[in-house]
């Protein structure tokens, strides 16, 4: 594996890492609300906003989502988080 994939590579696992703990995270607040529906694109921000707060992979993470595409990435996002509630 050339030093561009293997860069790549690292760089996607960083991002599938952060996704996981803003999931994790969005999932504590569903939870603190007492599992109240309808909340889970204010969770996944409040949760996104938070996590990369104290990341120093917050600007990292923020381009490469900005690189996917928009409606794949919410999707994903929105997906994870309610399928966890």
């Amino acid at each position: 594996m050339d030093s561009e994939a293997r860069r790549k590579k690292q760089q996607e696992l960083v991002a599938e890492l952060l996704e996981r703990k803003i999931r994790l995270h969005a999932r504590h607040l569903y939870d603190q609300r007492g599992q109240v529906d309808g909340h889970a694109l204010q969770d996944w921000v409040q949760a996104e906003s938070e996590v990369l707060g104290k990341s120093i992979m917050a600007p990292f993470y923020r381009k490469l989502r900005a690189n996917q595409a928009p409606e794949s990435a919410n999707s994903t996002q929105l997906a994870g988080c309610e399928s966890g509630q």
